[in-house]
């Protein structure tokens, strides 16, 4: 067993701020002058406080911090603000001097504290910006552990809130990037993802263990770095898995560890008890699908027993790659079936995972799946990532060779993929500029070949255009034939709904193109911005896409200077590049990208990579 003790808030700081534009703006308007402020809420290692930090830098401003060693301490919290023995009525009055007031760790506070806050949100004289936990509070007001008087804030109505999702992957991966050495390869970026879930606390916790004990290794195919092998058990991981790691039931330990090598269970299991099922189901720590098949609720669970386990007892449980054929099999006919009837939702997938966890061999077959299915949802590195780890076990397998042509066909890397197929050659004419040339390898016995056409824009010249949407519903596929119908008919709306049902499908890249094809039908203005700014939202959480459908939806909605400056935008130069590069002012430049923004619907230029062709 490997154990490596460190506190997660000595690690090297500042990460850089990443994400979060549109919150941060949020908050920083609702603490400004005349507002009454805001209580910002999420789970533990959200970001919650690097975020309200960032908010009210520049600004005069106070923070009391919430602690629990000082909860039954009266006025803990606001010891450096008042003297030593004061009532609430005096603490209300010394403090009501104060313009802006941070409360951190808002779900600590003692209750005296808690009382103070909650009369200065009733004074309104003291803008507050108060940040809190709802797991603490289990999202209810008054639940166990939070004081009444904080909760009250938000459920009396007397502050807005704000409740601050985990950040997402893409953005998780940026900060991964601009805090570490370099970029990490799109599977080790997943799975430090699926692992942390948006713990960023926990997440700055497995970094450093990572780089402190060397468990990382540049990739040949990337030169990004990688990380396979045993998860590091840090105290952060240990804290956040003390649920599965700390039960006390023999047959509960036994079960949990069972599933932690060699999960799902199959359907109808004989092996261990219906009711301690049952009961561990209730607990929340384990979940059963549709079919019956039995998995850990959360994947850092799965990582941490493995890690805990020791070496003889791993060995004992633990399946060798080899016997894991079966069930590898099995998820991978799982996974085809997904995609056979386009539903591409996201579902776990275990077995797969932990074999390119554990740096194992993966047959050409089931990468394959895995690759058309991230391609599919619109994870065009995750999809170039598992066309490779099939071509390292058959370097000849045409599927693969195929998925990897088609992923770096549609996204920024450009590096040139031999393969074979129709849909192959539809994208590597895309890539070369020759749209028209694309269509004439459409596969009319491919629906997926058959919607290209859909996401081409070929139905406008289409003499029939309805043949294309009759053929797809000839072949099942009614989800692609109403993409069709409404891009022949040139309705902006229907292209609206239709890109609303293929983001509820999974397919987060043909609804982005399909908003972005609503841009150019609507008539009505304020009809355009709102499709624009939704393919803006979904282009944002796929992985870099490069479509003719979103090439042109921002650089055609600007003035000249505009198209000039977000087109270096977007290739990564900061405003004082662009600024020398142009010969303008970098206010001028910052000025023209904010105008850039509003017009188009976008919260900064995070957004642009995914909308803007590179320059040469």
């Amino acid at each position: 067993m490997t154990t490596f003790e460190r506190d997660a808030n000595t690690l090297e700081l500042p990460w850089p701020f990443t994400g979060r534009e549109d919150e941060l703006e949020l908050i920083r308007g609702s603490v400004a002058t005349g507002r009454p402020g805001l209580v910002v809420t999420g789970p533990a290692g959200c970001g919650k406080t690097r975020l309200a930090l960032q908010a009210v830098r520049g600004t005069d401003w106070a923070r009391v911090t919430g602690t629990p060693a000082a909860r039954r301490i009266p006025f803990a919290a606001f010891a450096h603000l008042l003297p030593g023995t004061v009532s609430l009525h005096r603490a209300v009055r010394l403090l009501s001097g104060v313009r802006l007031l941070l409360v951190d760790d808002a779900h600590l506070l003692d209750d005296a504290s808690a009382a103070l806050v909650h009369q200065l949100a009733v004074q309104g004289r003291t803008r507050l910006l108060v940040v809190a936990s709802d797991e603490a509070s289990g999202d209810q007001a008054g639940g166990p552990g939070v004081p009444d008087a904080v909760s009250r804030l938000w459920t009396g109505e007397l502050l807005p809130r704000l409740a601050l999702a985990p950040l997402p992957r893409e953005e998780t991966t940026r900060l991964m990037a601009a805090g570490t050495a370099g970029a990490p390869d799109a599977l080790t970026a997943d799975r430090l993802h699926r692992l942390c879930g948006g713990d960023l606390r926990l997440l700055r916790d497995l970094l450093g263990a990572l780089r402190d004990q060397g468990l990382t290794a540049p990739d040949t195919d990337t030169g990004e770095w990688a990380w396979r092998g045993p998860l590091p058990l840090t105290a952060t991981v240990r804290e956040r898995a003390a649920r599965v790691l700390d039960t006390a039931g023999a047959e509960d330990r036994r079960l949990l560890e069972h599933l932690a090598f060699a999960e799902p269970l199959p359907p109808h299991t004989d092996a261990f008890d219906l009711r301690l099922l049952e009961q561990l189901e209730a607990e929340g720590l384990i979940t059963v699908d549709e079919h019956g098949a039995v998995r850990l609720a959360h994947p850092l669970h799965g990582a941490a027993l493995r890690a805990a386990a020791g070496r003889l007892r791993a060995l004992r449980l633990a399946r060798t790659p080899q016997q894991c054929q079966a069930a590898l099999s099995a998820e991978q006919r799982a996974l085809a079936a997904l995609v056979a009837r386009a539903d591409v939702r996201s579902v776990p997938a275990p077995v797969g995972d932990w074999l390119v966890d554990q740096g194992a061999r993966i047959p050409a077959g089931y990468a394959a799946v895995r690759a058309s299915l991230a391609r599919l949802r619109g994870e065009l590195r995750d999809a170039a990532a598992w066309a490779r780890q099939g071509l390292r076990s058959t370097p000849g397998d045409q599927d693969c060779r195929a998925e990897l042509a088609l992923a770096t066909a549609q996204s920024a890397d450009t590096a040139p993929t031999e393969a074979d197929g129709a849909r192959v050659a539809t994208w590597q004419a895309v890539a070369r500029g020759d749209v028209e040339g694309a269509v004439r390898h459409i596969d009319e016995d491919d629906p997926y070949s058959l919607h290209d056409a859909v996401r081409l824009d070929a139905v406008r010249a289409d003499e029939t255009p309805a043949r294309i949407a009759g053929r797809l519903r000839d072949l099942g596929h009614g989800l692609f034939a109403r993409h069709a119908d409404a891009l022949a008919h040139g309705d902006g709306a229907a292209l609206d709904r239709a890109a609303e049902a293929l983001a509820e499908r999974g397919f987060l890249l043909f609804a982005a193109e399909a908003h972005a094809q609503a841009v150019r039908a609507h008539r009505d203005p304020r009809a355009a911005r709102t499709s624009r700014i939704r393919a803006l939202a979904l282009a944002r959480r796929c992985q870099g896409p490069r479509t003719p459908a979103l090439a042109g939806l921002v650089l055609g909605e600007l003035t000249a200077r505009q198209r000039q400056i977000v087109t270096l935008a977007a290739a990564g130069l900061s405003n004082r590049q662009i600024a020398e590069r142009l010969t303008l002012s970098v206010r001028t430049v910052g000025n023209h990208l904010h105008s850039a923004y509003t017009r188009l619907g976008a919260g900064d230029r995070g957004a642009l990579p995914c909308l803007v062709e590179q320059p040469a």
